[in-house]
């Protein structure tokens, strides 16, 4: 049976706005940014013309590709703004930042970063499973840096606090082209969200 596909044309992108100690990170960050402009895919993303984020913008607008940058005023005043980009959108707020991301992207991929980049990710995964969207969250696992985030997933499965159905609703991989495929191939579970006592 042939697998079922979306369109997808834009891609959420949170990553690090430091370029972590390893170049592993920026590397795999510049392949993504390529490998999205060749596909096609539009990248929505912080803004930052620092750190993975800015490996990200430069690779895909170095390979053709459409970028657009969406950061709060008062992070552009600290001139970290990608002023290269196909568009830059300056908001107020972090809240209105996530929401404008979650608006323009079809899926969503993490790569290495911090607090800001788990934040954004996980909001957007929280929504996906309440269905307040219902796009596709996906993990670029550079040089086994998620590893740990795997054993939490598993540990909040096992202690009930979360269905194997949503874990699995993460889609992580290696490798980009893979990834992006079984983003593309997606389907939302069709489970609620409330654990029942009784399935334990």
């Amino acid at each position: 049976m042939a697998i079922e596909t979306r369109t997808l044309e834009s891609i959420a992108v949170y990553c690090g706005s430091s370029p972590g100690l390893d170049l592993v990170y920026a590397r795999a960050a510049g392949r993504l940014g390529t490998i999205l402009a060749e596909r096609g895919l539009k990248v929505i993303y912080g803004g930052g013309q620092v750190g993975l984020m800015g490996e990200v913008a430069d690779a895909a607008l170095g390979a053709g590709g459409e970028v657009h940058g969406i950061i709060t005023r008062a992070l552009e005043a600290k001139e970290i703004g990608h002023r290269g980009l196909t568009s830059l959108t300056v908001v107020e707020t972090m809240h209105e930042r996530k929401l404008a991301m979650s608006d323009r992207a079809g899926a969503f991929v993490m790569l290495p970063g911090g607090f800001g980049t788990f934040d954004e990710f996980f909001e957007v995964v929280t929504w996906t499973q309440l269905g307040i969207h219902v796009k596709p969250c996906g993990v670029l696992d550079v040089a086994g840096f998620f590893a740990p985030l795997r054993a939490q997933l598993d540990a909040m499965t096992s202690a009930g606090f979360l269905r194997a159905e949503h874990r699995d609703m993460i889609l992580i991989d290696q490798d980009p082209d893979a990834l992006l495929d079984r983003l593309a191939a997606w389907t939302p579970p069709q489970v609620p969200k409330w654990l029942d006592p009784a399935q334990r």
